[in-house]
């Protein structure tokens, strides 16, 4: 089933608010819900948002395999849905799960646990002058 193909599974007030990709795909943030830990981010299309609204675990679309994935079904490190929020413009999903186990594909925690970059940390009321 190519990406672009919407599902007529999907209720249909939701999927009318939905902005997609040209490959009908857009993305999903998963977050730990107790601490708000950012964990990772997927790719979904109307099936994919489906699925994950229907059986509690949350499903993607692998862009590489061309195909549906269930997060942990190899792995056995699943996410567990908790609450599914569409943010204010339609284009991304805040998926809050229970993880078990790693998030990331790599074994860490998070998707973004490697790779912290070097930036200047702000605080409200220091803005610098130009």
């Amino acid at each position: 089933m190519p990406a672009e193909s919407t599902s007529a599974n999907l209720d249909p007030a939701i999927a009318g608010r939905l902005k997609r990709d040209e490959h009908g795909l857009f993305p999903a943030v998963a977050q730990q819900y107790d601490t708000g830990e950012v964990l990772m981010l997927g790719w979904m299309n109307d099936e994919a948002l489906h699925r994950t609204l229907t059986t509690g675990r949350c499903t993607y679309w692998s862009r590489s395999r061309q195909e549906y994935w269930v997060k942990g079904d190899t792995s056995g490190h699943q996410q567990w849905v908790k609450s599914v929020a569409l943010d204010c413009d339609g284009d991304t999903v805040l998926v809050k799960v229970d993880q078990v186990g790693a998030a990331c594909h790599s074994g860490d925690r998070t998707c973004f646990d490697a790779d912290v970059l070097p930036a200047e940390v702000g605080s409200p009321g220091a803005a610098k002058s130009a």
